[in-house]
């Protein structure tokens, strides 16, 4: 392996950094050199500090051995170079992608609403209430098997079922409403109030990808220094539900609205409903249900294989397993912050319209894998992701 050495200045702190150039595990290589990401804006600034001759401006937000973020200071939100903007869903768009629009007109048409959400949502709620029923006399390691075996799936399908409805793919943009209350619908066998908070912070994570104190889906400094071996990577998969919940109160935290406050009370309402019909042991099962299945799961490696580092200069990775059957195509993750108003359903299309802008690019192969080389690979961890400074832009939500 080959290794450059660098310092690296992260506010107050200064350490020895390795940058490793070989391809990182589970992802294949790509068919092309690799596109560096750095800063378009006028004022770009890397806390990036070599020996001897400044870096080439691709060091500026890769991820090293060790464990430290390099920040980039823009005057304006980062972009690639090189290649396409890793979040057009900025207002100005990026011309790469309206080049790939402009190209092929059939992908404008993808951008419509998916009619058949509303009734797999309808289905997998009423899956979970008739589980609620069927568990009510089981053993407690019954109960717990069948959270993680079955309930894991269907509710980490429903949390995915509301990342697509806070795209409004549901019903489209018109009717903002409905696509809400179809999210607190679906929100329902979670067991926790969910679904308004998540598209309140999920409009920054596109908006502000690896935004430094924007983007809540980056782990803190903390998760970073403190889970950095394998039994203690394992531990933080394992708890990763409450990582995601508590981590915006820390970073971000934002005013607490209507939606979420009405979110609140249906599902306090429907959990005390549950308890009061069938007992203590259908709502453990639903809580269950989504700590084990947002934890350590075969369908939580989507949550490492989007965004972290395994291959130097890739910020974004698709997987097109079979997993996506069940998970609305959240693999397609590429394609996803391409293209955010293209409901999920559609995703496919979007690769086999142009094969020639997904094809090349590194890709996972298995989410089970993922999470083995997360755990297992000293170069990856929390620290494994890019990390910006960007401009805060106005609240648009």
């Amino acid at each position: 392996m080959h290794s450059l050495f660098y310092h690296v200045s992260f506010r107050s702190c200064v350490r020895t950094a390795t940058l490793a150039t070989k391809p990182g595990p589970s992802v294949s290589p790509p068919l092309c050199p690799p596109r560096f990401p750095m800063c378009l804006g006028d004022t770009c600034t890397a806390s990036l500090e070599p020996h001897g001759s400044p870096p080439p401006p691709h060091i500026a937000m890769c991820r090293f051995h060790f464990g430290h973020y390099v920040s980039v200071t823009c005057a304006d939100a980062c972009s690639w170079a090189g290649g396409r903007d890793p979040h057009p869903g900025k207002s100005r768009g990026s011309p790469q992608l309206e080049g790939e629009a402009a190209k092929y007109p059939a992908i404008k048409a993808l951008m419509r609403p998916d009619p058949r959400l509303k009734w797999t949502v309808l289905g997998l709620v009423l899956a979970q209430l008739l589980a609620c029923w069927l568990v009510r006399g089981l053993a407690w390691r019954w109960l717990l098997f069948w959270a993680y075996a079955f309930g894991g799936c269907v509710n980490h399908s429903l949390t995915l079922a509301i990342h697509d409805i806070s795209h409004n793919a549901a019903f489209g943009t018109g009717r903002a409403a409905r696509n809400r209350w179809l999210a607190v619908f679906a929100n329902l066998p979670v067991g926790v109030p969910y679904a308004a908070s998540f598209k309140k912070y999920h409009v920054d994570h596109h908006r502000y990808l690896g935004g430094d104190g924007l983007d809540v889906d980056v782990p803190t400094r903390l998760e970073g220094w403190l889970f950095c071996t394998p039994a203690r990577k394992l531990l933080w998969l394992a708890l990763q539900p409450l990582f995601y919940s508590l981590r915006p109160l820390c970073v971000h935290p934002k005013a607490v609205t209507r939606m979420e406050v009405l979110n609140a009370l249906v599902q306090l309402a429907a959990d005390a409903a549950i308890f009061a019909l069938w007992g203590l042991k259908p709502v453990v099962y639903l809580l269950a249900s989504t700590l084990l299945g947002l934890g350590l799961h075969p369908i939580s490696g989507h949550f490492v294989a989007e965004h972290y580092m395994f291959l130097k200069g890739h910020e974004t990775y698709s997987y097109y397993g079979p997993l996506n059957w069940i998970t609305f195509n959240v693999g397609y993750h590429v394609e996803h912050h391409d293209f955010p108003s293209i409901p999920g359903c559609n995703l496919p299309l979007v690769r086999k319209i142009a094969p020639e802008y997904y094809d090349h690019l590194p890709q996972h192969h298995s989410w089970v894998k993922v999470l083995w080389d997360f755990v297992l690979e000293d170069s990856l961890g929390p620290y494994a992701r890019v990390k910006r400074v960007c401009k805060l832009a106005e609240e648009r939500l």
